[in-house]
């Protein structure tokens, strides 16, 4: 049985459910690459449903997920920045079952076309330097690494990412 994806905008009833699969993502991939409690306070940070709630309210910012049949298997979260060419991937996350069939491709491909839409040339992103499937997936996505940064996000903890760019 074929079960096609569909993407969508996700809406404020869907914001309970995506902060749980991100829960369960986070906690299967990110113990090898971060501390648990890095874990903890960016889940707490970014995937509360009040912080969710805000980037769906915001303009220029939207927040799309995967639906499998009825059940949501992955995210998207971009943005435009200052400069109107480029648009920021802000996250990109799918259930560990879903790896390997083309379908952060797939999400990839959404968001390029969406940044299109909105006249940017440049999609751009982070990524943990130490996470090597993520950077390597992007990368086969052409996508580059264009720079090295760090960033404090406060909580005595910091982001130490590469930015990776594709040229749409």
């Amino acid at each position: 049985m074929q079960i096609d994806p569909i993407i969508r905008a996700c809406q404020a009833a869907d914001l309970a459910t995506l902060a749980k699969l991100a829960q369960l993502i986070w906690q299967q991939h990110y113990p090898a690459i971060i501390s648990q409690a890095q874990i903890d306070y960016m889940l707490a940070q970014r995937y509360a449903v009040p912080a969710l709630q805000a980037e769906i309210g915001t303009a220029g910012h939207w927040l799309d997920g995967l639906w499998l049949a009825e059940c949501m298997s992955g995210f998207v979260n971009y943005f435009l920045l200052a400069d109107p060419a480029v648009m920021k991937l802000d996250k990109l996350y799918l259930h560990p079952e879903w790896h390997g069939k083309g379908l952060g491709s797939l999400l990839l491909q959404y968001v390029a076309a969406r940044a299109r839409q909105q006249g940017c040339t440049t999609l751009q992103l982070a990524v943990n330097k130490r996470n090597r499937l993520a950077i390597r997936a992007y990368q086969r996505n052409g996508f580059s690494i264009v720079e090295s940064m760090t960033q404090d996000i406060g909580g005595g903890f910091v982001m130490d990412d590469y930015l990776l760019q594709l040229a749409l």
